[in-house]
C-alpha cells in the first residue's frame, strides 16, 4: 500500500447553507393529496452521513398504511386521471417540472444532507437532470399512440408501485414517476428508508402543483413496507431501483402475476482504454465517475480496463490525480470526495479493500485525515487486479477503483463481459472504428464512446444479466407503464 500526499491548491471554503432548506422535524405519509399519520405511529430517523446529525423523523409505513394509499392510488385513477385529456395531464407533469426546477436548490440540499454526495454533483447533475426528465415526459404525454406499436391500443396500467434506491434518490423517482404520469397511470413511491427527504419534498411539489387526490403518493419505511407494496393485490405494476438481492426477491413475489415489472439493478461498469485513447480526457472522466459522487451510483465506472502497453502510464497519471482530489464537507462547493452513506457500507468498503489487497493487488490512496464524525473513505485505487479477484466482479458502491489490462480488443471484450453485470460501460479511443466494433460487442445496456455518464431523457437506461431489465428514458421507458 501506498498513500499519496495531497496536493494543497489552497481553495477557500465555499460552504452551501443548509438553512436554504427549511427541514420539519417530523415527516407524516403523503396520500391521497394529504399529509397523515402512520396507523402506528411509528417513524425513523434519516440522518446526515457526514456528521451523523438526524436530520428529521420520518413515518414508518406499515401494510395498512400501504393498503390505504394504494386504495388512494385506485381512487385517483378512476376518478380523476384516466378519465383526464391527455393534453391536460401533459400540464400537470410540465408544472411539477417547472417548480421542480424553481426549487433545486432545496432539493440539491436534500440529495447532498441524505447521501453525502457533493453538493456540486447534486447542484450541477442530480436536480436538472431529474427536471429534464419531467419536462421531456410532459411531451409524451398527448403522443403516447406513436410510443409503442400497439397506436390506439396504449393504454395505462392504473395503479403503479415506484421503489427508489438511496444513491440517486431524486434521479431515480423522477425516471419512474414521470413516464407513470405522462403515460396516465397513478403511483405509490416508496423511497429508500435513508434517503426518503427528497421524495417528501417532491410530494409537497405535486401538492404544488394541484396535482388530483391519490395521483402520487408517497410512502416511507424499510424493506417490510417495500414488501407490502410489491404484493399488494391492486397494483398493477411495479418498477424498482436498488440491490440484486431485493431485485430477485421482487421477482420471485410478482410471478405468477399480472404486475408489470422492471427492474435496475446493481452494477461494475467498465472503462476500456485503447493505447490511441485521448489520455488526459480519458483520466479525467475516469476520477469523475469512480469517485465524484463517492462510487455510490450502481452505474460508477469502477472496472478499468487499459491496454497492457500503456498500463503504467495510466496508472501514473491515476495517482496523480487522485493526489489532487479534494475530500471533504459535502456542502462546500469545491469537495470532490464526500461521505458514503453509512457506517455500514463503509466497514463494507474497507473489507472489499482489505480483500482486495489479500488477493494481491496493490492499493494507492488518497492521504487524508478524516473528521472524527461521520462516514468516510478516500478514493483508492486497487492495481493489479486479475480478473478472478473479487475487486473485479462484485459490485461494492464506494469510492474504490479496479484497474486491470488486456492485449487485444477481443481480450478486452471478453474481459469486460466476463461480470455477472451489464449496467453501463464506456470505451476510450482515437478509432471510431474500433470504439464501434468494441461497443457492439459488450454485454452492457449503455455503451458511451469517448464520453461516460452522458444522461439524456430521451436516451433509454438500463442493463443486461444481474443489472435487471427494463428501461428508464425515452419511447422504450414508456412501455413499463403502457398496455399495448
Amino acid at each position: 500500500m501506498s498513500a499519496l500526499e495531497p496536493v494543497d491548491f489552497a481553495y477557500a471554503p465555499a460552504l452551501e447553507s443548509p438553512a436554504a432548506l427549511p427541514l420539519r422535524e417530523r415527516y407524516g405519509l403523503f396520500v391521497g393529496g394529504e399529509w397523515v399519520a402512520p396507523a402506528d405511529g411509528t417513524t425513523l430517523a434519516t440522518t446526515n452521513p457526514a456528521t451523523e446529525e438526524t436530520l428529521a423523523l420520518i413515518a414508518h409505513a406499515d401494510e395498512a398504511d400501504v393498503d390505504r394509499a394504494v386504495r388512494a392510488a385506485r381512487r385517483g385513477f378512476e376518478k380523476y386521471w384516466r378519465k383526464m385529456r391527455q393534453s391536460e395531464r401533459a400540464k400537470y407533469v410540465y408544472r411539477i417540472a417547472r417548480a421542480l426546477t424553481e426549487r433545486s436548490r432545496e432539493f440539491a440540499l436534500a440529495e447532498t444532507l441524505e447521501t453525502g454526495k457533493p453538493i456540486r454533483q447534486t447542484r450541477d447533475f442530480d436536480v436538472p437532470s431529474a427536471g429534464a426528465h419531467f419536462f421531456y415526459h410532459a411531451g409524451w404525454a398527448d403522443k403516447l399512440t406513436w410510443a409503442t406499436n400497439g397506436g390506439e391500443r396504449a393504454r395505462p396500467l392504473g395503479v403503479c408501485g415506484a421503489i427508489v434506491s438511496w444513491n440517486f434518490p431524486l434521479l431515480s423517482a423522477a425516471w419512474k414517476l414521470a413516464p407513470a404520469l405522462a403515460c396516465g397511470n397513478t403511483v405509490v413511491l416508496k423511497p429508500a428508508e435513508s434517503t426518503s427527504l427528497s421524495a417528501l419534498l417532491l410530494a409537497d411539489v405535486c401538492a404544488e402543483a394541484d396535482l388530483p387526490p391519490g395521483v402520487v403518493n408517497v410512502v416511507t419505511g424499510d424493506a417490510r413496507t417495500g414488501a407490502a407494496l410489491v404484493e399488494h393485490g391492486d397494483v398493477d405494476g411495479v418498477s424498482f431501483s436498488g440491490s440484486v438481492e431485493t431485485g430477485k426477491a421482487i421477482r420471485r413475489a410478482t410471478a405468477g402475476t399480472a404486475k408489470r415489472l422492471s427492474l435496475q439493478l446493481g452494477g461494475k461498469s467498465a472503462f476500456v482504454v485503447y493505447d490511441d485513447a485521448p489520455f488526459d480526457q480519458a483520466i479525467e472522466s475516469v476520477v469523475a465517475a469512480a469517485f465524484s459522487s463517492g462510487g455510490q451510483p450502481a452505474g460508477t465506472g469502477c472496472r478499468l480496463f487499459v491496454q497492457e502497453n500503456v498500463l503504467e502510464e495510466v496508472v501514473a497519471r491515476l495517482r496523480a490525480r487522485l493526489g489532487s482530489l479534494r475530500h471533504g464537507d459535502p456542502l462546500d462547493k469545491n469537495t470532490d470526495v464526500g461521505a458514503v452513506r453509512s457506517r455500514a457500507q463503509r466497514e463494507r468498503i474497507a473489507e472489499f479493500v482489505r480483500a482486495g489487497v489479500e488477493e494481491g493487488a496493490t492499493l494507492v490512496q488518497a492521504a487524508w485525515t478524516p473528521p472524527e464524525r461521520g462516514f468516510w473513505f478516500p478514493a483508492s485505487m486497487l492495481a493489479d487486479v486479475q480478473p478472478s479477484h473479487g475487486a473485479a466482479r462484485e459490485e461494492i458502491a464506494g469510492p474504490v477503483l479496479s484497474v486491470l489490462s488486456f492485449r487485444t480488443p477481443g481480450e478486452a471484450i471478453e474481459r469486460v463481459n466476463d461480470a455477472p453485470y451489464g449496467l453501463a460501460a464506456a470505451v476510450w479511443t482515437s478509432s471510431g472504428a474500433l470504439a464501434l466494433h468494441t461497443a457492439e460487442r459488450l454485454r452492457a445496456g449503455v455503451v458511451w464512446c469517448n464520453a461516460f455518464a452522458r444522461f439524456d431523457p430521451s436516451a433509454p437506461f438500463g442493463g443486461f444479466k444481474e443489472s435487471g431489465f427494463g428501461r428508464d428514458g425515452g419511447a422504450p421507458g414508456l412501455a413499463s407503464y403502457l398496455h399495448a
